[in-house]
């Protein structure tokens, strides 16, 4: 039985061992630390949810929302978990937590070469922008 709940900080060991098991994850030092995960916890804390089967962490989704759009980031299912339908549902509790807040439209990246991640999310009816160009900073 898969049971959803909200992300603790305390869950990071475990998260983290996800994220960086997944092939195609991109992971930065700062934000994907338990220090930048804490933040984003504090600054989201309705938005993040662990995917539980049997009491043992079958996946992960994080979540922003930034007043106008909800961001989804890490989404993630251990291999042996998959193909079971846990994606869709901590992406289905994200999209009606956005709902809740008013918020419209979300988004999400996923690197070109993580074949996996690009095939669940056209399967899952979200639509690829090719018009778009993504920059980014380190500050």
């Amino acid at each position: 039985m898969v049971t959803i709940r909200l992300m603790k900080a305390e869950d990071y060991d475990s998260i983290y061992e996800i994220w960086s098991s997944t092939t195609g994850m991109a992971l930065r030092n700062y934000d994907d630390s338990r220090e930048g995960i804490e933040k984003f916890l504090k600054k989201n804390p309705i938005s993040n949810f662990i995917a539980e089967v049997d009491g043992h962490m079958a996946g992960v989704i994080l979540c922003g929302i930034d007043g106008r759009r909800g961001y989804l980031y890490h989404a993630s299912v251990r291999e042996e978990y998959r193909n079971k339908g846990i994606g869709t549902e901590l992406t289905n509790r994200v999209l009606s937590v956005l709902k809740q807040e008013g918020i419209r439209k979300a988004g999400l990246l996923v690197k070109k070469d993580n074949q996996i991640g690009n095939e669940f999310w056209i399967a899952k009816g979200w639509d690829k922008r090719e018009e778009l160009l993504y920059y980014s900073l380190n500050l």
